[in-house]
């Protein structure tokens, strides 16, 4: 009894219990059918146009074994008190793959790439007009610039890991052209190990002259003999540097042309815009019944009110 009294002073509570019922639910669902299966097509649609427009993106993978040099201590054993002259002389006294890798991953040798393999067009090929070999805008200011191309190369394509665990460092490139993506990464690659060995052959050189010069004008045998054995390493790094290719980072995998797309990824994409649409039009059909609801609430009047004024009728009656 006091629960039917509770619940007829109550009418919203009703209300809320009648909207959480699953067949209340399905019902409403069921009602707005058309407005779900219209609004599902469409984000079905959308996306399967954009995603079969949008240009496919190819990623090509090159791994890499940086090449150690000598420790630390096998150079301070074979120099013994020679490890300040070596330093004066500018010889390193210690190994590190860690110049390698910053070569690898620096901006000069993205622009030095970008530059031998004049890549601008190629970058910014919706600005160039290939017909008549020249920038699509009048203006000089809106033509893209070296700058650009490495910012686009450093930020958007090229991508360098290093695994601590394995030692083992992956060049990878990601550009719309399969092939093209797997021959930038090779020629990448040999670019950098290039690079590294020149400045490698052009050091040792340097230090080749200078301790010929040193032991030239000492008469100490000692001095002599250790002087020999750091000539000797240097002599070493020369004929390295000048026979092999992979001076820095010895390939493992070199990177093949890809035969599957990164990006975009059509059937996820498809699949999550279609429940999108779907969760979407559901809520909009809720919305919608909510909104009726409230207007049907606001036009139809209180009983309450309906029953004062049958009663002040009542009394006003003779």
């Amino acid at each position: 009894m006091d629960n039917t009294l509770h619940e007829a002073a109550n009418p919203t509570m009703r209300e809320d219990d009648e909207g959480l019922d699953l067949g209340a639910l399905s019902s409403k669902i069921w009602q707005g059918k058309w407005l779900i299966i219209c609004v599902t097509a469409v984000f079905a649609l959308l996306s399967g146009v954009i995603v079969l427009t949008l240009a496919s993106w190819y990623r090509a993978d090159v791994l890499l074994a940086p090449v150690r040099t000598t420790s630390a201590d096998d150079w301070a054993s074979q120099l013994g008190g020679l490890s300040g002259l070596a330093s004066l002389a500018g010889i390193g006294v210690g190994g590190s793959t860690s110049e390698p890798l910053g070569v690898l991953e620096s901006r000069d040798l993205a622009r030095e790439f970008i530059e031998q393999q004049n890549l601008l067009p190629v970058l910014f090929a919706r600005k160039w007009d290939a017909k008549s070999a020249r920038w699509k805008p009048t203006d000089p200011k809106d033509w893209p610039d070296v700058r650009d191309g490495v910012k686009y190369l450093v930020e958007k394509i090229r991508t360098v890991k290093d695994d601590k665990k394995s030692g083992l460092v992956t060049l990878t490139i990601e550009w719309t052209d399969a092939k093209t993506a797997a021959d930038w990464a090779n020629l990448f690659v040999d670019r950098a190990n290039e690079r590294i060995r020149a400045r490698a052959l052009l050091d040792a050189q340097a230090n080749v002259s200078f301790l010929q010069r040193e032991l030239a004008a000492t008469s100490v045998v000692t001095l002599q003999q250790s002087i020999g054995r750091l000539l000797d390493s240097e002599l070493q790094k020369v004929m390295l540097a000048r026979e092999n290719k992979e001076f820095a980072f010895r390939v493992i995998d070199r990177a093949e042309v890809p035969k599957w797309r990164v990006w975009p990824k059509r059937l996820q994409t498809v699949v999550l815009a279609t429940l999108s649409g779907g969760a979407l039009s559901i809520y909009l059909v809720f919305l919608r019944d909510g909104i009726r609801r409230r207007r049907g609430a606001v036009t139809r009047p209180d009983p309450s009110d309906l029953q004062h004024v049958s009663d002040s009728d009542t009394r006003s009656r003779p």
